[in-house]
């Protein structure tokens, strides 16, 4: 009976000490981390980074880096009534960008496609 004791006592300590850890691993899912104005996408999430004539889409996944390497995405923009599309080309681990601007206000659809994955959809509205 002592043995059991002391496993459901260690079991619960072990539980205790591992809840902190997997907040912690959360800690950064759904917050933006790159600047830009976060949206889901399925099983990932992306990031829309709008700075210095470039357009950036970051991918994580629960915060984590998606690698974008072999992948491109594609934005449909709508600016006062103007409908355009930016190709997007792979640019660092988890980042493909494309030489652009957006102005405030505009509206932006996200299709991702990266090897070996779902495609990915998000909608964005420029702030």
């Amino acid at each position: 009976m002592k043995k059991l004791h002391t496993l459901a006592s260690s079991l619960l300590l072990a539980a205790a000490l591992a809840a902190p850890a997997a907040v912690m691993a959360h800690a950064e899912h759904g917050q933006p981390q790159y600047g830009g104005i976060f949206a889901e996408a399925g099983e990932a999430q992306l990031e829309l980074v709008n700075q210095a004539g470039k357009v950036a889409l970051y991918v994580t996944q629960h915060g984590a880096p998606v690698s974008v390497q072999g992948g491109k995405a594609r934005l449909t923009v709508l600016e006062g009534g103007a409908k355009r599309e930016l190709q997007l080309a792979p640019a660092a681990e988890n980042r493909l960008e494309a030489a652009a601007s957006l102005k405030p206000g505009a509206k932006v659809v996200a299709a991702v496609e990266l090897p070996g994955r779902k495609p990915l959809q998000a909608r964005f509205e420029v702030k």
